[in-house]
């Protein structure tokens, strides 16, 4: 079984067996840990899971969105039959609609319908956040002129939390920041995230970081080395236990499947021109055997 797997799916069992239940802002209670590390060498396994299977094409394809097309736009995303970002799209009025938890006239809250207006010029996006960030501050192209000409530079940092943008956004950055370090002729980062859906967003989003690593060292003649990834609140919602009990129970009974490695297109020396068109043709898993999908529910 491959190392991820065992890490992930040994941090589902601490929030199962030591987690605290908690009320947020969706209206779905989770079970929370405050905080959790994990360290990868992606020259000793690409970590995909496979206790479940991991889309890599739709997970590929939303980390391009938003750090090569540097893009906020969700149409983008559903031309490609991306559909995760589906639920956070403004509508074409300007308003975003969700069920969430919010004050009544007593103070208490309690789940009710929301309707947030942008303005009809933020319609189908998702307003001030993600690739609308790394655009306007140039984070993808500043990242690579420091990788390739000052690979000695302590300050190759990529932030998504500005807070001159939070409340135009319609969801704030969780994987909100990454640093980045060449040592040894490897190419290292430590991202940090803020907020981890554990089942649904997780898996999705140390994939997508060790693709781009994986780009990003091709594309400036690197090999690829560690990620180091640290986690502010991870949780499990109540209405996804079953789903991980499932993927526990398939660990302890049916996983024993080695990782698949990453195959990247050699010819690319550009990360603008890696194909981002749906079919992702420059991004493949060798081997990937999993033990099929498992539908976690989404709270927004």
């Amino acid at each position: 079984m491959s190392k991820w797997d065992r890490d992930y799916l040994d941090l589902c069992r601490r929030i199962l067996s030591e987690g605290t239940p908690v009320h947020n802002r969706t209206g779905v209670d989770s079970i929370k840990v405050p905080a959790h590390y994990f360290h990868f060498d992606l020259a000793d396994e690409f970590p995909v899971l496979t206790t479940k299977q991991l889309f890599i094409r739709q997970a590929v394809l939303e980390m391009l969105w938003i750090y090569q097309a540097q893009s906020n736009d969700v149409r983008w995303l559903r031309q490609r039959d991306v559909n995760i970002w589906n639920e956070w799209e403004i509508d074409e009025d300007g308003f975003w609609r969700a069920e969430q938890l919010a004050p009544d006239e007593n103070g208490k809250l309690v789940k009710q319908a929301l309707a947030k207006d942008f303005g009809r010029q933020w319609a189908h996006t998702i307003g001030t956040a993600y690739g609308y960030i790394v655009k306007k501050f140039h984070m993808t192209e500043t990242l690579i002129d420091k990788i390739k000409n000052h690979p000695e530079d302590r300050r190759m940092v990529m932030t998504l939390w500005q807070n001159d943008y939070l409340e135009s956004a319609v969801l704030p950055s969780c994987v909100w920041s990454s640093e980045w370090d060449v040592t040894d002729g490897r190419l290292n980062c430590w991202v940090h995230q803020r907020s981890c859906d554990v089942p649904l967003g997780l898996p999705f989003n140390v994939t997508q970081y060790a693709v781009l690593l994986a780009m990003l060292a091709q594309v400036c003649s690197l090999k690829p080395g560690t990620i180091d990834w640290s986690i502010k609140d991870a949780h499990i919602y109540v209405n996804q236990t079953d789903g991980i009990k499932e993927q526990l129970r398939r660990q302890d009974e049916e996983g024993d499947l080695p990782a698949p490695a990453l195959w990247l297109n050699p010819e690319v020396d550009d990360f603008f021109k890696f194909d981002n068109s749906r079919d992702c043709n420059d991004v493949k898993l060798i081997d990937y055997k999993h033990l099929g999908k498992i539908k976690f529910p989404i709270a927004q």
